[in-house]
C-alpha cells in the first residue's frame, strides 16, 4: 500500500486514505472535553467536602446563617457552642443582631472565601475548629463575615461571628 499517495474515486466516492498514527492513539478536542466534564461531575457528586468544609460542619454553617437571615436569634443562642455563651448573655447577642440588621439590612449574597481547620490548644478557639470567611453584600452595604465553628464530642457548634464593614462606622 502506498499511503503518502493522492486521492483515488472508486465508483464517484472520493476515497482518502490516512497515514496510520506512530505513536499510539491520539484522542480528538471533542472527546477530551467530553472525558474533562465526565470527571468533573464525577468529582461533585461523591459528597465530600464542599469548599474543604467537612459535611456535618458545613451543615451546622449553613444552619446558622439561615437564623442569622431569619431573625432567629434565640435558637443561634440556644445552639451555639460554650464560648459564645460564655462570652456573651442572650440578650446582648440579639441586641448585636438588631444592630447589624438595621445597619446593613438583609444579606443578599454570600461568597465564600476561605474556610481553614485547625487543631490548636489555644486562641482563637481551643480544640478542632473550622473558619469560613464571606465575603457578603447586604442590602446597605458590604462586609467580610467570619463564622467560627468548634467540634466538641463529634458534633460542630458555632462558637463566633464577626463582622468587618465600613457600613458599620
Amino acid at each position: 500500500m502506498n499511503w503518502g499517495s493522492s486521492p483515488t474515486v472508486r465508483e464517484g466516492v472520493k476515497v482518502v486514505r490516512r497515514r496510520p498514527l506512530r505513536s499510539g492513539y491520539c484522542p480528538d478536542l471533542p472527546t477530551l472535553l467530553v472525558v474533562a466534564l465526565a470527571l468533573v461531575f464525577a468529582s461533585c457528586t461523591r459528597g465530600e467536602r464542599r469548599s474543604g468544609i467537612p459535611a456535618d460542619a458545613q451543615t451546622v454553617l449553613d444552619t446558622a446563617i439561615e437564623d442569622i437571615n431569619t431573625g432567629r436569634y434565640d435558637k443561634l443562642y440556644n445552639e451555639a457552642a460554650d464560648e459564645w455563651r460564655r462570652d456573651t448573655t442572650l440578650e446582648e447577642s440579639k441586641t448585636t443582631f438588631e444592630r447589624l440588621r438595621e445597619k446593613l439590612g438583609r444579606a443578599n449574597v454570600r461568597n465564600l472565601q476561605s474556610a481553614r481547620e485547625e487543631q490548636t490548644g489555644t486562641a482563637p478557639v481551643a480544640g478542632h475548629s473550622l473558619t469560613a470567611i464571606y465575603q457578603t453584600s447586604f442590602e446597605r452595604g458590604h462586609a467580610m463575615e467570619t463564622f467560627t465553628l468548634v467540634e466538641r464530642g463529634g458534633k460542630w457548634y458555632l462558637a463566633k461571628y464577626f463582622v468587618s464593614s465600613t457600613a458599620l462606622g
